[in-house]
């Protein structure tokens, strides 16, 4: 059985409207920096605290694609955690990390982390 929720968005939301008609208009930038920022850092609490994989530390920090791979593979078939197969568990970390560094990935790690991919499909003998 659901809960209903009491609340007053309604009449806070009137009473905000009819106080910015009276004293002039903020602008939209103002009512953005009111409020409550993110947490930092959500993507490092998923891969520590999902049913992800239990990845070795500094895995995307090493040096060859193909070393990489060999991580996330080892990690990914000795996993109780994950919910789907070991190759489809470790692809999804490899993305995940890719994804969500986006823009602030540098290049050449971007490079071999799209050459891991390759190498854990290699690996898993599914190319």
């Amino acid at each position: 059985m659901a809960q209903v929720r009491k609340t007053t968005h309604s009449r806070k939301t009137a009473a905000r409207k009819g106080a910015r008609r009276k004293t002039g208009a903020r602008s939209t930038t103002a009512r953005k920096s009111a409020k409550r920022a993110a947490p930092k850092r959500w993507s490092q609490r998923v891969t520590k605290e999902s049913d992800a994989l239990d990845l070795k530390q500094g895995v995307f920090k090493l040096t060859s694609a193909k070393k990489i791979a060999a991580s996330l593979k080892r990690s990914a078939e000795h996993s109780a955690r994950r919910k789907s197969g070991a190759y489809r568990s470790a692809l999804s970390m490899l993305t995940f990390y890719i994804n969500r560094a986006g823009k602030t990935l540098p290049k050449t790690q971007r490079t071999r982390l799209e050459r891991a991919k390759v190498e854990l499909k290699r690996a898993f003998g599914r190319e």
